[in-house]
């Protein structure tokens, strides 16, 4: 049995919708106290106002330093510190090499990758107070294991964020604070449903489980390395894809 995460502060960047709504649910259900992070308010006033417990929103564009400063206060102010910050905001606009302007890199840079040096940056003091602080970092297997045509730019800020990870596991160590990634594959959110039904159905058939990913499966992963049990683990990456990136080839799956 797990020690309970109940009055725990979670702090969860891009928490409106797809993945980082089920990791705010997944904690607010055990018990968590809950602030999410997105730049649309409606959504996230609705995304809040849809998971059971105590979850608030918070508008915020955390590629902006100055805007994730604003979002540690504000978790200090409602939660009175942070235990967790899930560095999960991300976004996957395709663009191919040819085609990709200063604007498409830097958005996704931004977004992706920016953000996660930004919510550390301004979460650390309240980290250090907690006495058990964890960061996870919502990574993918597009970018550190595989690759995807039209998303150069987004593997290569994934892959960074491993790169972030685990040089920030060795600072942080010493303040008792643990740096880790979940690796999702192809989960069933919103975003996923944008790609098409020819997507999924050739996702769904290279995955050895034969079926797309729950954010629930991403929302359990992240909670384990949050709990005490996990407080030796820092640095690491858990994949999370059903298998995925097994098979060596097509037939390995038929």
């Amino acid at each position: 049995m797990f020690t309970s995460i109940t009055g725990r502060a979670v702090v969860v960047t891009g928490g409106t919708r797809g993945i980082g709504k089920g990791i705010a649910a997944v904690f607010a259900r055990n018990g968590a106290r809950v602030l999410i992070t997105g730049r649309d308010a409606a959504a996230g006033e609705q995304a809040a106002a849809g998971i059971p417990g105590h979850v608030s929103f918070l508008r915020a564009d955390v590629s902006s330093r100055d805007a994730c400063q604003d979002m540690a206060a504000a978790a200090q102010e409602r939660l009175g510190g942070i235990d967790v910050l899930c560095a999960n905001a991300g976004i996957f606009p395709g663009a191919r090499i040819e085609d990709m302007t200063e604007e498409d890199l830097d958005l996704v840079l931004s977004v992706n990758l920016k953000s996660t040096f930004f919510s550390v940056q301004a979460c650390l003091p309240a980290l250090r107070q907690s006495g058990h602080g964890r960061v996870i970092l919502t990574s993918s297997i597009t970018g550190p294991i595989t690759g995807f045509p039209g998303w150069t730019h987004y593997g290569a800020s994934k892959a960074g964020q491993l790169g972030y990870m685990r040089t920030a596991a060795i600072e942080l160590a010493a303040s008792g604070i643990t740096v880790n990634a979940v690796l999702p594959g192809n989960i069933a959110t919103e975003g996923l449903g944008d790609l098409g039904a020819n997507y999924t159905s050739q996702m769904t058939e290279a995955i050895p489980m034969r079926r797309l990913g729950t954010v629930d499966d991403i929302g359990y992963a992240a909670l384990f390395l949050a709990t005490d049990e996990a407080n030796y683990i820092t640095g690491q990456t858990i994949v999370v894809d059903g298998g995925q990136v097994l098979p060596e080839s097509p037939e390995a799956v038929a």
